[in-house]
């Protein structure tokens, strides 16, 4: 194996690419929890029929933990709206049809959406009576079996060569409630400080989906809390600044 094409150098992983193979690495203090949670995950959308690289193998290189996929040779929508800026809104509509596409899907063993949140937001930086109540939205919100990516965002989806859309990086799949994906979508793009995209997108997906505004608006809070628990301190503020936002006009 040939592991001297970095692809990408992400949070505690490295992925480099070997011919026709995708090799993910993770720092060996990384948890071999998830890192098996991953390519189950990857695994059981795999049966659903999306298209996304599909797992080849689990193995140890160097005492590091690895999952190796297929590569998928092509370039990212984030790469291609960053190139073809007057092209941004057909990206963005092919986009939303692409995570519509994958709500309409269930795979009944993903973890549920709502268990994880609710273990995140114990975990996040705020007082308990901030928690009390996003414990209390969280549980009154309803419950949905939809696949959730958790990170859908441009950067995770290759555009093949000949233009076959496919969606990576399902380390955080779960199934759940399809507004949670969208708020959480909608605040990437806010991170990535695209805050035209993030108005763009939310409007395409709730005209599309058919889904009120004020409804995803709901799910911010929740979502950006349970989110807070990771990223680094920048983000940790941007999200749990979100948190204070209870009421939408």
């Amino acid at each position: 194996m040939k592991l001297d094409r970095v692809i990408a150098v992400r949070n505690a992983k490295t992925i480099y690419r070997d011919g026709d193979r995708c090799v993910k690495v993770f720092n060996e203090n990384y948890s071999k929890a998830d890192v098996l949670n991953e390519a189950l995950n990857q695994a059981r959308i795999e049966e659903t029929g999306l298209n996304i690289p599909k797992i080849l193998e689990v193995t140890m290189l160097d005492g590091k933990w690895a999952i190796i996929s297929e590569y998928i040779e092509g370039k990212t929508l984030a790469q291609l709206m960053q190139e073809n800026p007057e092209k941004k809104e057909e990206y963005l509509n092919l986009f939303v049809d692409l995570q519509l596409d994958m709500h309409s899907k269930t795979c009944p063993l993903l973890n549920k959406l709502k268990d994880k949140m609710s273990a995140k937001i114990a975990k996040a930086e705020l007082d308990a009576t901030t928690r009390y109540d996003l414990h209390t939205r969280l549980e009154g919100m309803p419950k949905h079996n939809k696949v959730c990516h958790g990170d859908f965002n441009p950067s995770n989806i290759i555009i093949t060569n000949d233009g076959k859309p496919y969606i990576i990086d399902w380390s955080h799949a779960t199934q759940g409630n399809a507004s949670a994906d969208a708020a959480r979508t909608y605040l990437l793009f806010w991170l990535g400080g695209d805050i035209d995209g993030a108005e763009k997108y939310l409007n395409l997906f709730c005209s599309k989906s058919d889904t009120a505004k004020q409804y995803v608006q709901k799910w911010m809070p929740i979502v950006a809390a349970s989110q807070s628990v990771k990223g680094n301190e920048k983000e940790r503020e941007f999200l749990l600044s979100w948190v204070d936002v209870v009421d939408y006009e």
